[in-house]
């Protein structure tokens, strides 16, 4: 898929907080960022002004580590002053190298442990079920995050309490910290797993917006059981020379010609 304008844009501003904080999971965030636009943009009921409304639908980013992009779309959304984007990783910032709840407006969960943000979402499900409410949850985790078993422990709860109104995304980029998951420790036949756990299966091009709300319309019309959607992404999308590319799964001194082809790349002007 070609990046568009939009695309880009949210992508500047992981750039923006790397020139500050001169390191982070740029790979890692780079393929998370159509996922999130369509949610934040289509799809995802909240207020930014009031961030903790009882009725707001839930994110959790469970992949803790792609948080450049989930800061760039909150700030986007003016859930805080894109002036905090200036400060990433600085000792007083709200903006470090992980979510954290309860110091970020819009961030659901402190993540960053792998294998958490799953069994806190289906927390979150159980709980919207016994108070009658109508809000979702959406859980996004990596790919090499699901070699956590806490994951499918999660998801036989969900499939036992027919969590209807939980979704779970997986940001599917083939590429875990040191290398390839099909030799760290191979997923597939990861959509037959997931529906042996009873849930209803749909797998999408990650970087295709349209696509992507298809996936979540059908979620939200769906009646007896939990969903999981299936991104096939790209890490590093939209850099050239990082995509596929395992040494930019956290990237620290970058170099100022590395800079000058991210530029390049997201036609951003100096």
């Amino acid at each position: 898929m070609i990046l568009d304008k939009r695309s880009k844009y949210l992508r500047s501003l992981i750039i923006r907080m790397i020139k500050v904080g001169k390191r982070g999971h740029i790979g890692s965030a780079m393929s998370l960022i159509e996922i999130l636009r369509v949610l934040y943009d289509h799809f995802l009921v909240f207020d930014p002004l009031k961030p903790s409304c009882e009725n707001r639908d839930r994110l959790i980013l469970s992949k803790g580590h792609g948080c450049l992009a989930l800061f760039a779309i909150l700030a986007d959304k003016k859930f805080f002053s894109k002036k905090h984007l200036d400060t990433f990783c600085e000792p007083k910032s709200i903006l470090g190298g992980h979510p954290e709840f309860g110091k970020v407006p819009g961030v659901e969960a402190s993540t960053g442990s792998l294998g958490h943000g799953l069994p806190i979402g289906v927390g979150m499900a159980i709980a919207a079920k016994l108070k009658n409410k109508n809000y979702k949850i959406i859980v996004i985790t990596g790919d090499g995050e699901l070699n956590e078993g806490s994951n499918w422990e999660a998801l036989m709860s969900a499939n036992k309490h027919k969590l209807n109104n939980l979704c779970l995304i997986v940001d599917y980029n083939k590429i875990q910290s040191y290398g390839n998951t099909s030799e760290v420790l191979d997923l597939e036949p990861l959509s037959k797993k997931l529906s042996s756990f009873g849930l209803h299966v749909l797998e999408v091009d990650g970087h295709n917006i349209e696509k992507i709300k298809v996936c979540l319309n059908t979620f939200q019309n769906n009646l007896n059981c939990p969903t999981a959607i299936i991104c096939h992404t790209i890490k590093g999308k939209g850099l050239p020379f990082a995509e596929n590319n395992p040494s930019w799964h956290h990237k620290s001194n970058i170099t100022e010609t590395e800079f000058d082809k991210i530029n390049t790349a997201l036609s951003i002007k100096e």
